[in-house]
């Protein structure tokens, strides 16, 4: 007790100023990190140096090298509703954007409306009431068609979702020389100037808001429209890759599948899967496909190359602010490399077949990556940016939902340069950067409940390798379906119009086959039904209803009947 009071006595009389020594100085408040958020658009698991692409991304690079690669990070496969997910911390079904943002106003209030939910607070909006300045540059592509930026026509664009400032294109996808502009709630005039680039601009818009932060904590969304087709950049970029594939896709698959075990990015004891039977050999093709579907990739490889250089542009001004080592810097991609092609490509006009001869559009080569075509390249590209998985973007396989993610945050990370193989889904990317900032999703907003986070934060992953991230997850899109449950993985097909309690499941186990390549359905029954009622009921937790039939609009693009032999194409 006489201890007591005396530790009590000296405290009150240095709180009060009666000691002869100066009390000691109080510690400064550590400052909120910044927070760049890269989303690339359309880039495959295997399309960026780090993760073992020739296309040269050194300023990727640089920020894996001083950071952490994640290669088992998974996306929505399609993206508006991985932008959903990764904004709002909640499966895509449960803030009612199971698909695409809806062209037309409806009551529907389930999965299928198409406009993410009011009562969904989103990452700017949580990070402005924590005291940060938001900017948004790039694609939105999260709100109705039919709205216009005008006022009571606007509840979805950017400024109305938490957003101090945004500039860039509401749809999504743009051209990368005349793009569709939007600042704030406004339309603006397409760019008409020598030179101009959507990439450039990008970043020239990046770099002021950085500028006019002006040392407040800021969070920027630097959404690029790279590499999404139209596949548009400078000859210059182009010319990089002149020559590299001509070899095609099957060589080049091979050649990043031996550097990625090489630079550990995937397992040593990882299997290729093969092509599909669809995707056609490249030695199959005549030498006029070859010559344009070549120029094609060396088109989207310049198309990265040079949305690097961007970045590196934006990252250069951090560091010359001196606020790169307190910035979180995170980048991933949307989806899985894109494959809406088809096996033709697209030469004049985005998702329509050219009429051209491949003769012809050999004769009009140097048009591609020009603002006089809006080129796409085949499917086969894809699976080469897919590496080692099967398939592509809107796929439930990993080729469909796996992508690069890099994390650099040179004040925390220690470990710089590894790579982390815990599980991540889109979900957990917001709870992750607001723990960082130290804040959370609000549970009611001006006395509006909001719907309940489903992701967790991953941030005890950045200091320690063996950080426990989440176990379990489920996976829907256009009737598709997967379930992750520790090292488990089952992945279900379905067929528009057939019932589902047909559709045929696979079982994966990722422990021993890291790209998916053998089925153990057969051999482990009893865990494959384990698989599918979990995915019940983790659908009946997260979706309204858990499953149904795309819409009409959505259906009509088959991007599956290549799974099934059978179907009329």
């Amino acid at each position: 007790m006489k201890k007591r009071l005396l530790l009590t006595a000296s405290m009150l009389a240095a709180g009060l100023g009666w000691s002869g020594a100066s009390a000691a100085p109080k510690a400064a408040p550590v400052a909120k990190p910044n927070i760049v958020l890269i989303v690339l658009d359309d880039v495959g698991f295997s399309d960026l140096g780090a993760f073992g692409s020739e296309i040269r991304t050194p300023n990727i690079d640089a920020l894996a090298a001083a950071g952490l690669r994640y290669n088992r990070f998974d996306s929505k496969a399609v993206c508006t509703p991985t932008r959903a997910a990764l904004l709002t911390g909640r499966n895509n079904q449960t803030v009612r954007m199971a698909d695409l943002p809806t062209n037309q106003r409806t009551d529907d209030m389930t999965r299928d409306r198409g406009e993410i939910a009011h009562n969904a607070q989103m990452l700017p909006q949580a990070l402005k009431a924590a005291g940060y300045r938001t900017y948004g540059v790039g694609k939105w592509h999260l709100g109705p068609e039919y709205e216009d930026g005008k006022p009571g026509n606007n509840a979805s664009w950017p400024l109305q979702r938490g957003f101090d400032q945004f500039y860039g294109f509401y749809l999504g996808w743009t051209d990368q020389y005349r793009p569709d502009l939007i600042e704030g709630n406004e339309k603006l005039p397409k760019p008409d100037k020598p030179g101009y680039h959507f990439s450039n601009d990008m970043a020239d818009q990046a770099i002021a808001n950085i500028d006019d932060a002006a040392g407040n904590p800021f969070f920027l969304f630097f959404s690029m429209g790279a590499a999404h087709a139209p596949l548009q950049v400078p000859r210059a970029y182009i010319d990089r890759y002149r020559d590299v594939y001509k070899k095609g896709w099957d060589a080049i698959r091979a050649e990043r599948f031996v550097r990625m075990k090489k630079i550990g990015i995937i397992p040593a004891d990882t299997v290729m899967t093969p092509r599909a039977a669809s995707d056609r050999p490249w030695d199959a093709l005549s030498a006029d496909e070859k010559a344009v579907f070549a120029r094609y990739m060396a088109t989207y490889a310049g198309f990265i190359d040079h949305a690097d250089e961007q970045i590196g542009r934006v990252v250069q001004r951090l560091k010359d602010k001196g606020q790169y080592d307190n910035t979180i810097i995170m980048l991933i991609s949307d989806n899985g490399a894109a494959a809406e092609a088809g096996q033709m490509g697209g030469f004049e006009t985005m998702y329509r077949q050219t009429k051209l001869s491949f003769a012809e559009q050999r004769a009009r080569i140097d048009d591609i990556g020009t603002v006089k075509l809006h080129s796409e390249y085949p499917q086969p590209w894809a699976w080469a940016g897919g590496t080692p998985f099967r398939r592509y973007k809107s796929w439930p396989y990993a080729g469909g939902v796996r992508t690069p993610m890099i994390v650099s945050w040179p004040s925390v990370i220690r470990d710089s340069g590894a790579v982390r193989t815990q599980f991540v889904d889109t979900i957990d990317l917001a709870p992750t950067l607001l723990d960082a900032a130290g804040t959370s999703f609000a549970r009611t907003v001006d006395g509006d409940a909001q719907i309940p986070v489903a992701g967790r934060s991953i941030r005890k992953t950045f200091r320690d390798e063996a950080a426990k991230t989440r176990s379990v997850q489920y996976f829907e899109l256009r009737g598709q379906r997967a379930i992750t449950s520790g090292n488990w993985r089952a992945v279900a097909m379905h067929k528009y119009g057939t019932d589902f309690a047909k559709d045929k499941w696979e079982l994966f186990d990722i422990s021993k086959d890291y790209s998916e390549s053998t089925d153990l359905a057969a051999r482990y029954p009893a865990k494959l039904e384990e698989m599918k009622a979990l995915w019940w009921r983790e659908a009946r937790k997260y979706s309204t209803p858990p499953l149904g039939e795309p819409l009409e609009i959505f259906a009509k693009r088959g991007r599956y009947v290549d799974a099934f032999p059978d179907t009329p194409k």
